[in-house]
C-alpha cells in the first residue's frame, strides 16, 4: 500500500497540479473577466481575447515557457517553449509595426489632407499623454520611463503603447497593454459624458463644410512626405510610421490589391492573434499581481479622459480664432488614435443632437492624425529617456 501512495505521491509532485499558487489562481480569475468582457460584452474582442488566452495560459505551470538562451560554445540551446518564440515578435519589435502596416492600409488620410487643420486637434489629444506622464512621475513609485509608457495610453494606441513600453519599461507591457485595449474599447462610453460637458447645444449641431476631393497623386506624396519628416524628426518612431505609411501607399497606388488585402486581413488577423497572446504571456501574477498595476490601471481612463478633454478644448479654441468656418468641436474628441472608433463616437453623439449632420469623415481628420501624433510622442519619449 505505501509504495501506492509513494508512486501517486511521486506523480502528482510531477504534474503542474504541486506548482499551482495562489496568485496564479487570482490571474484565472483575471483572464476570465477578460473573456467575459471580449465575449459577452464584446469590448475589443480581437485583442481582449487573444490576451485573456494568452494570461490564463502563464499562469498555469508548463514547460513551454522556459527561456532559451546561447551556450558557453555558441551554440543555440533551444530549450524554450512555443510561447517563449511566440512572445519574441513583441520583445524583437516586430508585432506593433506590422499592425501599423495593416492600419495604414485600411485608413483613409483624404479627410485630412483636405481639411489639414484638423491636424491640430490630434495634436491636441496628446495633452493626456503627457498629463499622465506628469501625473505618474508626481505620485510616485514610477521612472520616467515607465511614467512615458503609461502617459502613451492616452493616445488611445494599444500596438503604439506595448512598442513604447517594451522600449522603457519592458516589466509594465502587461498591464500597460491590458489598460489601453480595455479603454480604447470603453472609447463608447468615456467619451460622450467628456464630449457633452465640453460643449453646448449650438456647438453639437454647427454643420461643416464638405469635403473635397482628394487626388491620388496628393495622397500618396502625403504619405511619403509624413514617413520622410517624421522619421527626420523622431527616427526612434520610424518602425511605426514607415509601416503605417507603407501600407497608405499600398492602398492609394491602386496597383498592389494583393498586397493591400493581405496587409488589412490575411497578415494582420494573423499578427494580432500572437500579439494578443504575446501580451497576455506577460501577465504572470508575480508581476500583475502589484499595487502598480492598480495605479497604471487608473492611470489609463483618466489619460483617456485628458486626451479627450484637450481634443474638445483645441476645436473651441479653434472656433474662436475662424467664426467664418466653424469646427464641430465634437470631432475634436476622435484625436486619440483609436481608429475608427472614436470618429464614430463623433459622429453618434452629433446625430442625436441633428440627425442629418454627418460628422464621421470629418471626425477621421484628428483620428488620422492621432495615430500620427502619438508614434511621434512614443518616438520623442524614447529618444529622450531609453
Amino acid at each position: 500500500m505505501s509504495g501506492i501512495i509513494n508512486s501517486v505521491a511521486d506523480f502528482a509532485s510531477s504534474t503542474g497540479f504541486a506548482q499551482i499558487t495562489v496568485p496564479m489562481v487570482i490571474m484565472w480569475i483575471v483572464s476570465f473577466v477578460l473573456m467575459f468582457l471580449a465575449i459577452v460584452k464584446k469590448y475589443e474582442p480581437l485583442l481582449l481575447l487573444p490576451i485573456a488566452i494568452g494570461a490564463l495560459a502563464v499562469n498555469i505551470p508548463s514547460v513551454a515557457f522556459y527561456d532559451g538562451g546561447w551556450s558557453i560554445e555558441g551554440m543555440f540551446s533551444p530549450t524554450g517553449g512555443l510561447y517563449y518564440y511566440i512572445s519574441q515578435g513583441i520583445h524583437l519589435e516586430l508585432f506593433p509595426p506590422i499592425i501599423f502596416l495593416g492600419v495604414g492600409a485600411m485608413t483613409d488620410f483624404g479627410p485630412l489632407i483636405a481639411n489639414p487643420r484638423t491636424l491640430i486637434l490630434g495634436g491636441g489629444a496628446q495633452f493626456g499623454v503627457f498629463m499622465t506622464m506628469f501625473a505618474a512621475v508626481a505620485l510616485g513609485g514610477f521612472t520616467l520611463g515607465e511614467a512615458a509608457s503609461i502617459g502613451i495610453i492616452g493616445g488611445a494606441d494599444g500596438p503604439t503603447s506595448i512598442f513604447t513600453a517594451n522600449k522603457l519599461a519592458k516589466h509594465l507591457i502587461g498591464p500597460i497593454a491590458v489598460a489601453a485595449y480595455t479603454y480604447m474599447a470603453l472609447v463608447p462610453l468615456i467619451q460622450p459624458p467628456i464630449m457633452r460637458a465640453m460643449t453646448n447645444d449650438a456647438e453639437r449641431k454647427i454643420r461643416m463644410k464638405a469635403l473635397r476631393q482628394v487626388s491620388k497623386a496628393e495622397r500618396i506624396v502625403f504619405a511619403v512626405m509624413v514617413m520622410i519628416v517624421c522619421v527626420l524628426v523622431v527616427p526612434d518612431a520610424s518602425a511605426l510610421i514607415i509601416m503605417l505609411m507603407m501600407g497608405n501607399i499600398f492602398k492609394e497606388a491602386g496597383v498592389v490589391e494583393r498586397l493591400v488585402k493581405t496587409s488589412s486581413n490575411e497578415l494582420m488577423n494573423i499578427v494580432t492573434i500572437f500579439l494578443g497572446t504575446s501580451v497576455g504571456l506577460t501577465m504572470s501574477a508575480d508581476i500583475f499581481l502589484k499595487p502598480q498595476t492598480i495605479m497604471i490601471i487608473a492611470m489609463g481612463v483618466v489619460a483617456f479622459g485628458f486626451s479627450t478633454f484637450g481634443g474638445l478644448l483645441l476645436a473651441k479654441i479653434m472656433n474662436k480664432c475662424s467664426p467664418k468656418n466653424p469646427v464641430n468641436p465634437l470631432i475634436g474628441s476622435a484625436g486619440v488614435s483609436a481608429v475608427p472608433m472614436a470618429a464614430r463616437v463623433s459622429q453618434v453623439e452629433g446625430a442625436k443632437y441633428d440627425p442629418q449632420n454627418f460628422l464621421l469623415m470629418h471626425a477621421m481628420g484628428p483620428n488620422v492624425s492621432g495615430v500620427i501624433g502619438t508614434a511621434v510622442c512614443a518616438g520623442y519619449m524614447i529618444s529622450r529617456l531609453s
